[in-house]
Formats: C-alpha cells, sequence, structure tokens
C-alpha cells in the first residue's frame, strides 16, 4: 500500500482504472448465466437496467457535477450539460434511423444508443479519478482518490451487467453481449490517464462532462429502456426499475 501511495500519480491512475475495467467486465460475464427464452426475467434485468443508469445519472453524475465551481453559476452549467446530452441522443437516434447502413433489425439501433450512451458516462468517471490523483498533495490525498476509485470500481459491477443483459434482450449472443458490455468499461482506462495527466484543465470541463454524460444516460432510459420492458410486464418491469435503482443510491451513498 505504501508503494502505491508513494508512486507517480498517472501509474496510481492506470492501476486504479485497470481494477475499475476489471468490475465492469465481472459485472458483464453474468450475462453468460441468462437465457435468451427467459423473457420474464430479462424484462426484470432490463428494467433493472434502467433503475441503474437513472440512479448513475443524479447520483454518479448530477450531484458531483453540482460541486465544481465554473464561470457560469453551477445550477446553469448542470441543466446546459443535461439539455446538450439528451440532445446529442436524440439527434443520434434521428441520424442512426436515416442512415444509409441498413440494419438487420430496429433492436441494432437500441443496442447503438445503450452503448453510447454507457460509454460517454465512464469517460467523465474515469478522467474525475485521474483529476483526483494528479490534484493529491500528499499520501492522504492519494487514498482520498484511491477510496474514490474503489467506489466507482464497485458500481461499475452493476453497470456492467446494465449494457451486457439489455443487449442480450435484444437478441445479441451472450458473448457479444459480454464483449460490448466489457468494452463500454474500458475506455474508463485512457480517461482515467488522460485525467492524471492533464489535470488542469479536465477538471473545467468535468461539470459539463458529468452533465453532458447524466442527459444521455436519460434519453436512452426514456425512449429505449422503459418502452422495450414495460411493454412486455409492467409489473416485472416496475420492479426491475426499482431495485435497480435501490442498488446503485446504495452504492453510491454508502461509497461516497
Amino acid at each position: 500500500m505504501q508503494w502505491f501511495l508513494s508512486a507517480n500519480a498517472v501509474l496510481q491512475a492506470f492501476l486504479v482504472s485497470l481494477f475499475m475495467y476489471l468490475m465492469t467486465a465481472l459485472g458483464a460475464l453474468a450475462v453468460f448465466f441468462s437465457r435468451k427464452q427467459g423473457g420474464r426475467l430479462l424484462v426484470f434485468l432490463t428494467g433493472f437496467a434502467a433503475g441503474i443508469m437513472i440512479a448513475a445519472s443524479f447520483f454518479s453524475l448530477l450531484l458531483p457535477a453540482i460541486g465544481y465551481q465554473t464561470a457560469l453559476p453551477s445550477y446553469l452549467t448542470v441543466t446546459l450539460g443535461f439539455l446538450l446530452g439528451g440532445g446529442f441522443i436524440v439527434l443520434s437516434d434521428l441520424a442512426l434511423s436515416r442512415s444509409k447502413l441498413r440494419f438487420s433489425r430496429m433492436g441494432d439501433r437500441k443496442c447503438a444508443l445503450l452503448y453510447l450512451a454507457v460509454t460517454l458516462h465512464n469517460i467523465p468517471e474515469g478522467m474525475a479519478v485521474g483529476v483526483a490523483f494528479a490534484q493529491a498533495a500528499s499520501g492522504s490525498g492519494a487514498l482520498s482518490a484511491l477510496l474514490l476509485g474503489i467506489g466507482i470500481a464497485v458500481q461499475n459491477f452493476p453497470e456492467g451487467m446494465c449494457v451486457a443483459f439489455p443487449l442480450r434482450a435484444k437478441g445479441m449472443s451472450p458473448c457479444k453481449s459480454f464483449l460490448f458490455s466489457q468494452g463500454s468499461g474500458a475506455v474508463e482506462i485512457p480517461a482515467c490517464v488522460l485525467g492524471a495527466l492533464a489535470a488542469s484543465f479536465i477538471a473545467g470541463l468535468m461539470p459539463w462532462a458529468l452533465s453532458f454524460s447524466a442527459g444521455a444516460m436519460i434519453a436512452v432510459v426514456c425512449s429505449e429502456l422503459i418502452p422495450e420492458c414495460f411493454s412486455e410486464n409492467k409489473t416485472l418491469a416496475s420492479a426491475g426499475v426499482m431495485a435497480g435503482f435501490c442498488v446503485m443510491m446504495l452504492l453510491d451513498l454508502a461509497l461516497g
């Protein structure tokens, strides 16, 4: 532990980002224990994923964004960033719908939007950890950054599931669902290192990046996940959303 606390900030950020990615991959592994035919289970898990994303949008993204100091009042920065993120998903949806590329199923477009939103959400989280290590002036500061990274890593476990299961529900094979889900977490590695290397510049962009990602996640939840699962079984979908929200809320509040 002492070796880690005394290491270079970039190395610290890199090592922690690997652990964060590993937890996403472990969560995604759960998709191998589900069956495409298990419609009721997948309805619940898709609702569970929606609940996780709703809670993460507030507790992991919007709430931390409010704490950053910016030229604009924080409420304006967060509101504008959120609207930009939601608008980005709406425009992406329109672009994919009108694209000359032929999707074999409508689910392909939905999968693309879901993957994009969760990947976007992981980038500022990784940057936040890198910035925390770069700004740590002492061993105690490095320990605080380490605890932040561990907290995000634990949260990444259900987030890995929240990508893999909806992809599986839309017809993707377990192997492909896993590969896409773990890939959404892999972006945290370069983002974390970048945050440590360019802390002063990245810190100024953090509230925009966090709120942008929150808007993107909420847009995907509202346009894809909730309509998908509620059309199948409203009771199971509601239970899944509530369970997912509670799990993510507990993790965020308990781990800071």
